[in-house]
């Protein structure tokens, strides 16, 4: 089962956002955990404030894979590691940054 957070709400701008949205997944069968690009604060698509390591990490300890979706470009172009992440992140199973919901659904079903 997927969590999907709707596109408006509030920033995941800390790690105790992340936790929050891990936390409205408690009880639920939930595998992999969808966030809209627009609801992470920049800080995260900047490498070097620790943000995007905090909150990926929080997502691997407590066992859900995580795809941020939507447009990523404007941050992969102005940040050479950002963009390594990006690249890293999408050859594995546990993160994946994808332009589209259905480009999503399409590689989970390939996945599986």
């Amino acid at each position: 089962m997927h969590y999907v957070l709707p596109a408006d709400g509030p920033l995941i701008a800390t790690e105790a956002d992340a936790l929050d949205v891990i936390g409205a997944t408690y009880g639920q069968d939930v595998t992999w955990v969808v966030i809209p690009a627009e609801r992470l604060a920049d800080a995260f698509f900047s490498l070097r404030t620790g943000l995007a390591g905090a909150i990926l990490q929080k997502f691997v300890q407590y066992g859900f894979r995580l795809a941020v979706i939507g447009d990523v470009s404007r941050h992969i172009a102005a940040s050479d590691a950002f963009r390594d992440l990006v690249r890293e992140s999408n050859r594995g199973d546990q993160t994946w940054f994808l332009p589209t919901r259905e480009e999503f659904d399409a590689r989970v079903t390939v996945a599986r």
